[in-house]
């Protein structure tokens, strides 16, 4: 009796520390289950050299955390599309995504051919002479020299702590002081660069001789709620 009693006392004990080893669900919700750590959970626990690398279990961080080579900046989104517009070759957008925010001037004569060429590109489709079709001093005030200045230069989302930030709002004319997320700015650009300097007369040259607009890109902002918190999903599409 007294070996069978023992095997009794032996097993209980064997099961009830398996069980404690095991265990991974709460089922009665009251907080005591018992998470064993991975390395895929973003926390540093166990005895994880870095989160979620080194240790017994996981990878070392230096193959998790390999930051080694050579690392380029692949392209400016400042103001959105500039420099994929007015760049023109590989090698001058190339250039101007590794040179400083303060150092660009250099494009500025760069950025004013390609847009001057745009123009030209955009009479011919229409049919018209390009000496008779230019660039003309924005809503801004300023002229083409000026214009492609700030675009190349301060190609830079600023900041007006103190003032109205807005990519543009025609109401006030206060323009790329910033941009908050109701701002079309493709389309803004747009009429920067083509509507000519009269609000009541966005045609692309200027004349209201019923020429085509290129002042938008015809897409809106959908059922985006920017009022909502991030991130700002559209709803489902129903059939």
């Amino acid at each position: 009796m007294k070996k069978i009693y023992r095997y009794i006392v032996m097993a209980t004990v064997a099961i009830c520390t398996t069980a404690m080893f095991v265990q991974c669900a709460d089922d009665d919700d009251n907080g005591n289950a018992l998470n064993e750590p991975t390395c895929d959970d973003g926390i540093m626990n166990a005895d994880e050299e870095g989160v979620d690398c080194g240790g017994t279990f996981c990878e070392p961080c230096a193959v998790v955390l390999d930051f080694s080579g050579t690392y380029a900046q692949e392209d400016v989104m400042g103001r959105p599309g500039i420099n994929t517009v007015f760049g023109g070759t590989d090698m001058v957008k190339n250039d101007f995504n590794t040179t400083i925010v303060s150092g660009r001037a250099s494009f500025q004569p760069i950025f004013q051919q390609n847009m001057e060429a745009y123009f030209d590109v955009y009479a011919v489709a229409l049919g018209l002479d390009p000496a008779d079709v230019n660039y003309e001093t924005n809503i801004l005030g300023l002229d083409a020299a000026t214009f492609t200045t700030v675009l190349a230069q301060f190609d830079a989302l600023q900041v007006a702590p103190n003032a109205q930030t807005t990519y543009f709002d025609p109401s006030t004319g206060v323009a790329l002081t910033g941009r908050t997320l109701q701002d079309d700015v493709i389309d803004i650009s747009l009429i920067l660069i083509f509507g000519g300097g009269d609000l009541m007369n966005l045609n692309f040259d200027g004349d209201p001789e019923g020429e085509p607009l290129l002042i938008s890109d015809s897409v809106g902002p959908g059922d985006r709620d920017f009022s909502l918190p991030f991130p700002y999903m559209s709803g489902p599409n129903t059939l």
